[in-house]
């Protein structure tokens, strides 16, 4: 059959496979469980940027996600008063099958949907380092958001599910740890241009990279 021979699903079955190990593997070990202070000890201020509410998770959201620790927030700019939107899911292991689920499926069940094709742009950070990210344009009746959205494990950003499959294996092998963070970050925008959304995005992300390595466990 085609569809068996298809790249996408030997890519798919090598990830089961090696999912499958993984399972295996830290069941006959003892896994590294870092400490951690609570998500809500956050930075309320970050330069260029100040907390103007706390979200509340819904009960069926935290079900679903079976996130160890949540935090939703929004954010205002200081110089206009541009709205962000942040959401950090933390996961202390994933040895137990509960994992980030990727915004990209959950969009479409919360009313979004994207319209426009993925793409993973490189936000150059203050330090002059830089992580790709995953950038989508989604759209509400007539309400358009950037969304930007990554995978933060102990040592590295990883913009694509399966290369997060991928280190989920290789840092259980080496660190017997398997703790990972989605960080999500909205900004609305305007529908006939979404250039400001996003450069306001990226701003965002270079103004919280800094506290996110200093919170997330190392």
């Amino acid at each position: 059959m085609k569809i068996l021979r298809s790249p996408y699903a030997l890519i798919l079955t090598a990830i089961l496979i090696l999912q499958g190990g993984f399972f295996y593997l830290v069941a006959q070990r003892e896994e590294e469980i870092p400490a951690m202070a609570p998500l809500s000890a956050m930075p309320e201020i970050l330069p260029g940027f100040y907390m103007s509410k706390i979200n509340d998770v819904d009960p069926d959201t935290r079900e679903l996600l079976r996130a160890d620790d949540l935090l939703s927030r929004e954010y205002l700019s200081s110089d206009r008063g541009a709205r962000v939107g942040l959401f950090i899911a933390y996961f202390k292991t994933q040895r137990y099958g509960q994992s980030p689920h990727s915004p990209k499926n959950c969009l479409p069940g919360s009313g979004w949907e994207p319209v426009s094709a993925p793409d993973r742009p490189v936000i150059r950070l203050g330090d002059g380092s830089s992580i790709q990210v995953n950038r989508y344009i989604v759209q509400k009746g007539e309400d358009r958001s950037i969304t930007l959205y990554w995978y933060q494990t102990h040592s590295r950003v990883i913009a694509s599910e399966y290369s997060a499959k991928l280190w989920l294996v290789a840092d259980a092998l080496r660190y017997h740890r398997s703790d990972t963070s989605l960080v999500r970050i909205v900004v609305p925008g305007d529908a006939t241009n979404m250039d400001d959304a996003s450069q306001l995005a990226y701003r965002f992300v270079r103004a919280l990279f800094p506290a996110l390595k200093q919170h997330l466990p190392i």
